[in-house]
């Protein structure tokens, strides 16, 4: 048994051996057989490179052709170049040299192109004859030399503009009312300083290239007279307003304030001497009334043998007739009795009117003073940097003391006839009643 156990052992460790054996000559054939493959593959791709190589070569070679041939070219454009530069250096300089003054005269007439182009922006012709700055734009912003038929245009539109400016011409336009509103209305251009529409006058707006309506029109008499003139049926000569600076001065009209709007700026104590201004001079026309009816019933008495109780005269008369004592001093004291009833009813008033009078400035000197305070308060609180906020205050110093002026001005001169009215009437009763003395004497 032992010996059938190591007969076996021993075949299968042959066996093992002869396998092992087998495997190491498989494995070199492979190696060996693989390195063939290899080699073969080697000189495949070493055959391809020298194949590239040579292609690469020609490629270079090529390239290198192409760039030698470039840079002759290059150099031959770069002198052909030199060369341009060099001739067209001395076509300008011939060109400079023939041009002259005349370089110049076209620098100027782009530049009055661009000056006109400005002034028929804002002009009232624009109104009647839109896009007509279109051609000077091109001149004006122009490098080159303007052609003749760009400079007939500036010619022909600088001409026009002069005659238009001269005539007053009716036109059909549409105009923008102070709300916004567009109206069809007859337009009146006088030159170019004013248009006016139905006795209005219009402004012209560049943005919009419209005539809009003025939301405040001036007040007085160019308003009248521009109202006039648009009503006019007639020819001849018509007076109106106009405004050789295009529309400063009228601007400056529309803003100025009215009479309504100055007697606002005065404030309560302007208000207050208004009213006593009012006050005094309707007592003093009541007055002057009654005193010249008064002075009327006197001259009336005079010429009449029979005494009235409806004037002060006849109202003497019949206390002297009332007297039958035949007493002289008797009668003077009578009389003087009656004179002093009447003085103070033909006076009467004067004190209140005088003292109106001496009121109302006063009261102006009072809306002066506090004017200047709301002034003052108004700089400590924002300063002087803006007039405006001290306007007001200022506004209502010197109007109310204007007002106090004009309300006592008139008051003293109305008082003063009312004083002299008054002082006649007294006069007469004084010579009736010294008459009537001088005959009771004499009888």
């Amino acid at each position: 048994m032992k010996k059938i156990i190591f007969i076996f052992l021993t075949f299968i460790a042959t066996q093992t051996v002869v396998a092992e054996h087998l495997d190491l000559d498989q494995l070199l054939r492979e190696v060996k057989k693989s390195q063939g493959i290899e080699a073969k593959i080697n000189k495949t791709r070493e055959s391809q490179f020298l194949a590239e190589k040579n292609k690469q070569q020609a490629l270079l070679n090529s390239a290198l052709s192409t760039l030698a041939k470039q840079e002759r070219s290059s150099q031959q454009l770069k002198a052909k170049l030199d060369e341009n530069e060099e001739l067209l250096s001395n076509l300008e300089t011939e060109l400079k040299n023939k041009s002259g003054v005349l370089g110049e005269l076209f620098g100027v007439a782009r530049q009055a192109a661009g000056d006109l182009k400005a002034d028929l922006e804002h002009s009232l012709v624009s109104a009647q004859f839109p896009g007509r700055d279109k051609k000077l734009t091109a001149i004006s912003n122009s490098k080159a030399l303007p052609t003749i038929q760009q400079l007939e245009d500036l010619w022909f539109t600088l001409q026009h503009e002069m005659t238009e400016s001269g005539k007053v011409v009716y036109f059909n336009s549409q105009i923008e009312q102070a709300s916004g509103k567009p109206h069809q209305a007859k337009v009146i251009r006088i030159g170019s300083f004013n248009t006016l529409a139905d006795g209005e006058y219009l402004q012209y707006s560049s943005e919009t290239g419209r005539l809009t309506q003025l939301a405040r029109q001036p007040e007085g008499k160019y308003l009248t007279l521009a109202r006039e003139f648009s009503d006019a049926t007639t020819g001849g000569p018509l007076a109106v307003g106009i405004d050789p600076t295009r529309g400063v001065i009228l601007s400056m009209l529309i803003q100025a304030p009215d009479t309504i709007e100055r007697i606002q700026q005065g404030g309560l104590i302007g208000y207050i001497i208004l009213a006593l201004g009012a006050i005094g001079f309707i007592y003093v026309i009541i007055r002057l009334i009654e005193l010249s009816l008064t002075g009327k019933k006197m001259n009336a008495q005079m010429l009449s043998s029979t005494a009235s109780t409806d004037n002060p005269l006849g109202r003497i008369f019949i206390a002297a007739e009332q007297d039958t004592s035949g007493d002289t001093d008797n009668l003077e004291l009578i009389l003087d009795e009656a004179i002093t009833r009447e003085a103070p009813v033909l006076e009467k008033g004067l004190s209140m009117v005088k003292l109106l009078a001496a009121v109302a400035p006063l009261l102006g000197l009072l809306g002066t003073v506090t004017g200047m305070i709301a002034t003052f308060q108004s700089i400590s609180l924002f300063g002087t940097g803006d007039p405006k906020l001290m306007a007001s205050g200022i506004s209502q110093a010197l109007v109310t003391t204007m007002l106090g002026l004009c309300v006592a001005i008139p008051l003293l001169f109305l008082h003063s006839i009312v004083s002299s009215r008054s002082r006649t009437l007294i006069q007469i009763l004084d010579e009736q009643t010294a008459g009537l003395i001088s005959k009771r004497n004499v009888k």
